[in-house]
């Protein structure tokens, strides 16, 4: 990239990246280095809020699967020691429910992977509201009842009996949904 970005990431640079997966994290932080911030990496959600209880970081890149945990936790830790940090949610496994609790919980915006290091910077420190330009293919009617079943299970706080009892689901079925990707 050749523009500097040091002069739009503000005081501040450091960076947290939150990914289980050790390759792509370090990968990912050798880049945003190079674009101008100070990234710290951590492995899992135990390790990332120890980071965050010692140091806050002014900006987050959040996996939001881990293998100890959600990543919306660690967001919705940071967001209470630093309410100013800007923070992506970033996952192989996107739905607009987990899209959409993401934001609520307070991150700045979410990318599916694979998302590289300009995609990440540009989502950091992008400032403007605008709205998305519409899809050019919309989603499929499986699609669409995937979201649904991730809206309610992120509405019942990811609790499994709740959600097929409210779908009116079998359970098990509901856990072998819920383990696939979702259709495209």
């Amino acid at each position: 990239m050749s523009d500097n970005n040091s002069d739009k990431i503000g005081p501040d640079p450091s960076l947290l990246l939150v990914d289980d997966d050790a390759i792509f994290v370090n990968r990912l932080g050798r880049a945003m280095e190079k674009r101008g911030f100070k990234p710290r990496t951590a492995l899992s959600v135990a390790e990332a809020e120890q980071m965050i209880a010692e140091a806050p970081p002014a900006y987050a890149v959040v996996d939001l699967r881990l293998e100890d945990g959600h990543g919306l936790d660690i967001v919705d830790h940071l967001r209470e020691r630093r309410p100013d940090a800007r923070i992506i949610v970033l996952t192989g496994y996107g739905a607009i429910a987990t899209a959409v609790a993401a934001v609520k919980m307070g991150a700045t915006d979410y990318l599916a992977k694979p998302a590289d290091a300009n995609d990440v910077t540009s989502a950091l420190l992008s400032t403007k509201e605008a709205l998305p330009p519409p899809p050019n293919n919309p989603m499929s009617a499986d699609r669409i009842r995937w979201e649904h079943i991730q809206r309610v299970f992120e509405q019942c706080d990811r609790n499994v009996s709740e959600t097929a009892r409210r779908l009116h689901m079998h359970r098990r079925t509901l856990q072998r949904i819920l383990a696939k990707r979702g259709p495209r």
